[in-house]
């Protein structure tokens, strides 16, 4: 089980960036593979299609070479943990981009291609610390990148959840990111010591107000997989839905973790 989080967590830069473009791959080699009856497919995405729900991986990678080409900020205007509460009031942006995008590049792969290219070249002499003027906020190279994580993993589990059959892997870095973030991000949201929330292998955090436990196993425990806390985490499932399938276990009397997800929408 690893440590409980004290203090803020900080992300090997080198490895986040080998793992937004190994889970970015991951997607490339499985979209490549689809049909055009595949691409039509609904997803639990409101009115996007799988055709729609691959361009938008693509955007999410786009915005990291596009934001270095502009302007650098003058001071930082977003953290890390701010990140995933600020998405929200992108929704409808990110709708319209989406299905613009869809509909100008019928050739996905080509799409892919162009993404990726852009990306290494963007990376290439890119400082972690150079901030990018993000529409949330402007904010780092080294924290966008991990948020880049969050978006791959979760877009990576829709596509797999949305075509019959399909098992587009998970790198391990990119999951281990993403778990991370969001378990950081409710102990932001409903901070105390009350609660142990365990995510194994990646992540263990206290949250929740109340008496704080010191020594043996806590009185509240919450314990899950990683992508069912992604699930959670980002409204793909309800905490009732989880817990009535079994797949979370909740003890104790502050281990009702329902009022406080999702953490993004």
């Amino acid at each position: 089980m690893p440590p409980v989080r004290k203090r803020t967590r900080t992300y090997d830069p080198a490895k986040t960036r080998a793992a937004v473009s190994a889970q970015f791959r991951n997607v490339r080699e499985a979209v490549a593979g689809l049909t055009a009856e595949q691409l039509a497919l609904p997803t639990r995405l409101g009115e996007w299609a799988v055709r729609e729900l691959v361009a938008h991986v693509t955007m999410a990678v786009e915005t990291v070479s596009r934001n270095l080409e502009r302007d650098e900020p003058v001071k930082a205007e977003l953290t890390l943990l701010q990140w995933p509460f600020a998405t929200a009031a992108r929704a409808t942006g990110i709708d319209d981009d989406t299905r613009r995008l869809a509909e100008a590049h019928p050739d996905l792969d080509a799409l892919f291609a162009r993404t990726e290219e852009r990306l290494t070249r963007a990376l290439a002499h890119a400082p972690g610390t150079r901030l990018l003027a993000a529409r949330t906020g402007a904010i780092t190279l080294d924290d966008y990148l991990v948020t880049r994580l969050v978006e791959l993993v979760v877009h990576t589990d829709d596509l797999n959840a949305a075509v019959p059959g399909l098992a587009v892997p998970f790198d391990r870095q990119a999951l281990a990111g993403a778990t991370r973030l969001l378990a950081d991000a409710l102990a932001v949201k409903a901070p105390g010591g009350a609660t142990e929330v365990r995510i194994p292998p990646y992540a263990v955090v206290q949250c929740v107000e109340g008496p704080r436990h010191t020594r043996g196993t806590p009185p509240n425990v919450v314990e899950t997989d990683p992508l069912t806390w992604i699930r959670l985490a980002t409204g793909r499932l309800t905490w009732q839905e989880a817990v009535a399938e079994a797949q979370v276990s909740a003890s104790g009397e502050r281990a009702d973790l329902g009022a406080l997800l999702p953490l993004m929408s």
